[in-house]
């Protein structure tokens, strides 16, 4: 009888893993028993999406939304090789087209936009008060990596202007950008205008002429694969509502 009950206790394990599998597939949380909808979202969305999140699980009961922000090229990358996802909202239509190009998300609509400004510390110790004076040797900058929304409006804005800035240091995203600027380690970055609105009493902010030429649509898709099914587009369509709309505004966003 011993070995009986070996396997029967082997099976019993096997349909809880099987169970648990078919769960994941199907967007279900195992904290709550309910769905989850999985947003993957531009880092600049930190806060707006935050505030989405919650309304959303508000009018939801049962279902609970769960956020991966970062760089949209990064995410981007991660969608395309398998990460499991719902919703992707990009900084910016080149990231959306790595995902819509391989056929994981419908027909992406931009629902904001965005545009530079010069962000410093508060004290502004190296006297920024111009674009131009971001070229100078002396002024320690962080700007974006190039292949990040933020960094390539940043090289089309410098473009415009004629300036060619050495930057002390890359970041991945617009958020580690500003940090740099939040800790002194740096006398100034192009970040977002939402970004230093949302920092505001830790950094000062400047805009700048140029900025107009180097605006960021942000396109948002539910995936073609989206494990939580219809909930995936009820988020989408949250963001789009004037609800949605009401709460990019106030954050510092312009509303299409």
């Amino acid at each position: 009888m011993k070995p009986i009950r070996t396997a029967s206790a082997v099976l019993a394990l096997l349909l809880a893993l099987t169970a648990c599998g078919a769960g994941a597939k199907g967007g279900t949380d195992a904290k709550t028993g309910g769905k989850t909808v999985t947003v993957f979202a531009a880092a600049s969305l930190t806060g707006v999406f935050t505030r989405l999140g919650q309304d959303f699980e508000a009018a939801h009961p049962g279902t609970r939304v769960v956020f991966n922000f970062g760089s949209s090229a990064t995410l981007a990358q991660q969608i395309v090789q398998g990460a499991p996802a719902d919703v992707f909202a990009a900084a910016s239509p080149a990231t959306m087209k790595t995902v819509t190009d391989a056929s994981l998300a419908g027909t992406p609509v931009t629902f904001a936009r965005n545009r530079l400004q010069i962000a410093f510390p508060k004290d502004n110790p190296a006297h920024v008060d111009a674009l131009k004076d971001l070229a100078d040797p002396k002024v320690k900058v962080a700007l974006c990596a190039a292949q990040v929304p933020c960094g390539a409006a940043a090289a089309k804005a410098l473009g415009a202007a004629g300036l060619k800035v050495t930057p002390v240091t890359y970041e991945q995203d617009v958020k580690a950008t500003l940090t740099k600027v939040e800790l002194g380690e740096v006398d100034a970055a192009l970040v977002y205008r939402t970004d230093v609105l949302a920092a505001a009493g830790k950094v000062g902010g400047l805009d700048f002429p140029e900025a107009a030429t180097a605006i960021n649509d942000y396109p948002i898709a539910a995936l073609s694969a989206a494990p939580s099914g219809a909930q995936a587009g009820r988020f989408v369509e949250l963001v789009l509502s004037p609800r949605g709309r009401d709460v990019l505004a106030g954050a510092g966003f312009d509303v299409p």
